[in-house]
C-alpha cells in the first residue's frame, strides 16, 4: 500500500557521558576558552569514554526515539545508519545497531555516507521508501565518534567536533498526522573534496604507520573555504525547497540548521532573512556532531516545547562531499 507522504513519529539522542570543555582542551594545545569561543561558539562537547563506541550512542538514541513514538522493536523493517565514523567499515553500523536492537532476523540495515547532509539522506530515502510501499518503519539514525578522527594537535580542527546520535522513525503519515515530511532536497559536488577530508583510511591510502605519523588518518580542513561553499550552498538549498513547494521563510516557524559553527548558522540566518528568535541552535553544548547535529537538535526543542504540533520546520545542513541538503517538516 503506498501513502502520500512520510511523517516523523518521534525523536531520540543520546550522548556520552564525558564532557571535553573549551578549558579542557586548552590544557592540551595552544588555544583559549575565548578563543573557541569567539569563532566558533562552542563552549563544550561530548567525548566517548575508552571502550565506549559508536554503535553504543546510536542504539541509545534510537531506543529513545522508539520509546517515545510508542513501538518496539518488532515494529522496525528498516535500519539506515547515517554516519562517516563507524565503529568499522565491514561490517556496516547499521548491522551493529540491527543487533544491538534485537531486531528479527532478515530486517535490512545498511550506512549512508554523505558527511554532514547524511541524516537529510536518510530521511530523503526512508520517505521515498515509506511512500512506495517497500517499509513502514524505517529507523533512521545520525550518529558520530568524530573525536576517534581529530587530530589533537590542530586547534583549528579539534575544537570543532563531538560525539552524538540522534534518531527518528519514519513512517506514513495519514491526514491530519504531524510530524509530515513535506520535502527533501539533496546536491554534492565532488570536485570540492579536498576541502574537508579524511585522507587515510580507505583503498586510495590505507592507514599505516607512516600515515598515523603524518596525522593523515585525522580530519583536515580548509576552513575559509567551507566556510564560503557552506553558507552559499545552504542558504540556496533552503530558498530552492521553500520555493518548490510554495512557501517563503515568512512560513517558517523553526529553521534548524547544521550545527557546525555559530558563524556559518547566523551567515546562513542572516542572509536567508531568518530572525534569530526563530533559528534552533545547540553547537554551543556539543560542538559539530555532523550526522547528529539536526536530529539532535530537533529532539532538544520539540521535547522542551518550542517545536510545537502544526510548526513548519526548515532543516539544512552542509558537509564534505561536497555534500548539501535542505527538507521541510509540519511538525
Amino acid at each position: 500500500m503506498t501513502a502520500t507522504h512520510s511523517r516523523l513519529l518521534a525523536f531520540g539522542s543520546a550522548f556520552p557521558e564525558r564532557v571535553l570543555t573549551n578549558h579542557d582542551l586548552a590544557q592540551r594545545i595552544d588555544t583559549s576558552d575565548a578563543w573557541i569561543r569567539e569563532r566558533t561558539g562552542i563552549e563544550q562537547r561530548r567525548q566517548l569514554a575508552d571502550g565506549e563506541n559508536n554503535s553504543d550512542i546510536a542504539a541509545a538514541a534510537a531506543q529513545a526515539a522508539m520509546a517515545r513514538a510508542g513501538i518496539d522493536a518488532s515494529d522496525i523493517d528498516l535500519v539506515l545508519a547515517c554516519t562517516n565514523t563507524p565503529d568499522r567499515w565491514l561490517p556496516s553500523l547499521g548491522a551493529a545497531v540491527q543487533a544491538r536492537l534485537g531486531l528479527r532476523a532478515g530486517v535490512p540495515a545498511y550506512d549512508i555516507v554523505t558527511a554532514c547532509a547524511g541524516w537529510l539522506a536518510g530521511l530523503q530515502t526512508a520517505d521515498a521508501l515509506v511512500r512506495t510501499g517497500h517499509h513502514r518503519h524505517v529507523l533512521v539514525i545520525g550518529s558520530e565518534a568524530l573525536t576517534r578522527f581529530v587530530d589533537w594537535s590542530d586547534r583549528n580542527t579539534c575544537v570543532l567536533f563531538g560525539d552524538g546520535a540522534g534518531a527518528t522513525i519514519v513512517a506514513p503519515a495519514q491526514a491530519d498526522d504531524g510530524g509530515v515530511l513535506i520535502d527533501v532536497r539533496l546536491h554534492s559536488d565532488g570536485r570540492y573534496g579536498d576541502i574537508m577530508t579524511l585522507p587515510a583510511g580507505g583503498t586510495a591510502m590505507p592507514t599505516t604507520p607512516e600515515a598515523a605519523t603524518r596525522r593523515l588518518n585525522c580530519i583536515h580542513m580548509d576552513g575559509r573555504e567551507v566556510y564560503a561553499h557552506a553558507v552559499r550552498a545552504m542558504v540556496e538549498v533552503s530558498q530552492e525547497v521553500l520555493t518548490r513547494n510554495g512557501l517563503t521563510l515568512g512560513d517558517v516557524d523553526w529553521f534548524v540548521p547544521h550545527q557546525a559553527n555559530l558563524r556559518i548558522i547566523q551567515a546562513v540566518a542572516r542572509r536567508l532573512g531568518m530572525p534569530a528568535e526563530r533559528v534552533a541552535t545547540n553547537v554551543h553544548k556539543y560542538g559539530n556532531t555532523s550526522t547528529a547535529t539536526i536530529p539532535t537538535c530537533l529532539q532538544e526543542y520539540e521535547a522542551d516545547g518550542r517545536i510545537r504540533r502544526g510548526q513548519l520546520v526548515l532543516m539544512t545542513a552542509f558537509g564534505g562531499g561536497l555534500t548539501w541538503a535542505s527538507g521541510l517538516m509540519r511538525w
